[in-house]
């Protein structure tokens, strides 16, 4: 038990921050591919007779699941800073043809 205790005091903050975000990532990416996986399965038995589509539709499901799990999930990973670039936020704009026929 002493071993652990070492290892555990060994640790810095960052790295169990880091081990923190992986769980808690994970935990969210596992209960969104089986409840959207569920979700897809139960509207194959609703709406599709053939087996094929149904398997279709749970693969669509769990694709939606561990997509919505990567859009939660990845900022927290980012090493960039929290706010986004400037140049996502204005696109330079050109003025068009009618503007400049306003003026």
């Amino acid at each position: 038990m002493e071993i652990k205790s070492e290892k555990m005091e060994k640790k810095s903050n960052g790295e169990s921050d880091v081990t923190a975000e992986w769980d808690a990532c994970l935990d969210l990416t596992a209960r969104r591919v089986v409840y959207s996986s569920l979700g897809g399965a139960f509207a194959g038995l609703l709406f599709f007779r053939s087996p094929v589509t149904r398997w279709a539709s749970i693969a669509f499901g769990a694709g939606i699941g561990i997509g919505a799990a990567y859009a939660d999930c990845s900022p927290l990973f980012d090493s960039s800073s929290s706010s986004p670039s400037p140049t996502l936020l204005t696109p330079n704009r050109t003025p068009s043809l009618s503007q400049a026929e306003e003026e």
